[in-house]
């Protein structure tokens, strides 16, 4: 029985909508929360798509409670995927959560299923994500390890952790002077990145939901469960993208991998070295350390060549 419900996020991509809609024909959930934003009043074709969008995500062909939430405004991603968890935690106490261009494969759900049943009474954590960009580096021997990142390309939460979510980020300005936030970074070029992108939201000049949902997990101190594997691939990557406008991006359609049999680790206790790659990787932090380093390291390579050959012709 597929009994957890699903909540899906759509738009104006009609193209991604169709791949991802028909992964959940194929799941076949009990329970199904519809959320998608309305068109922009400066872009001449969303009238056009969001209304395509709409229409295949009606053609809901099996036994399901279809519930919609279909803003006739456009509210912009924050308030919209926000305002759409809101609706949906009114009526379930978990949910998974996937947007019209995460594509996952047939492991998501049951891994997001077992996670949400067996870390249901620990406030300690707060997401269990199908994200992993750990470049193939396995943890640990279990089907997964604890991050303090909450990636959102597929991922479930409860109502009682999705409770703690303040998009306005009003503990930001006390917290950011707190021993509490210069003490969660041993590495203060992180600790630089997220300041300057968490005073961003505070100003209101970003339009995200995840940057806040992710302080607001950081500021209670809980933690995401990252499974040792990558379950989803993100497909929306390109020019039509809110925010991945970068089709070359490294974590643009990552491969999927099964999971097997779920074995969970004895103790939950935060991957400092999994979180250090993803940062350094995913975040690109080591283009921040070293810009200089990447820059002219393959030309001090060059000329070192240039120097022992010209001293091997000389001798």
């Amino acid at each position: 029985m597929n009994t957890t419900p699903i909540a899906y996020i759509v738009f104006n991509r009609p193209q991604h909508t169709e791949k991802s809609f028909n992964v959940l024909r194929k799941y076949k959930p009990n329970k199904l929360f519809i959320i998608a934003d309305g068109p922009r009043n400066n872009h001449p074709t969303d009238v056009a798509r969001c209304d395509l969008v709409r229409k295949i995500v009606k053609k809901v062909d099996w036994n399901c409670e279809v519930s919609y939430n279909f803003s006739d405004i456009n509210l912009g991603l924050k308030r919209r995927v926000s305002s759409g968890i809101d609706w949906v935690f009114e009526s379930v106490d978990r949910a998974i959560i996937l947007e019209d261009d995460c594509i996952p494969n047939e492991d998501f759900f049951r891994f997001c299923d077992n996670l949400l049943e067996y870390y249901k009474n620990n406030p300690q954590i707060c997401v269990i994500t199908g994200n992993n960009f750990q470049r193939g580096i396995s943890r640990n021997t279990y089907s997964y390890y604890f991050s303090k990142f909450n990636h959102c390309w597929g991922w479930a939460t409860w109502k009682e952790a999705w409770k703690h979510y303040d998009g306005s980020l009003s503990f930001w300005p006390a917290w950011s002077n707190s021993k509490d936030w210069h003490e969660k970074f041993s590495d203060n070029t992180e600790r630089k990145y997220w300041t300057k992108i968490f005073d961003r939201v505070y100003q209101g000049k970003i339009d995200s939901w995840a940057y806040p949902w992710t302080a607001c997990n950081w500021h209670r101190n809980a933690l995401s469960v990252a499974p040792n594997v990558n379950l989803v691939s993100n497909i929306g990557f390109g020019l039509d993208g809110t925010h991945a406008t970068s089709a070359n991006h490294s974590a643009a359609n990552l491969q999927t991998h099964l999971i097997g049999e779920i074995s969970h680790p004895s103790s939950v206790r935060q991957d400092l070295e999994a979180d250090s790659f993803d940062f350094n990787n995913h975040f690109e932090g080591k283009k921040i350390k070293f810009p200089r380093l990447l820059l002219y390291y393959p030309i001090n390579l060059f000329n070192r060549f240039l120097s022992k050959l010209k001293h091997m012709l000389s001798s």
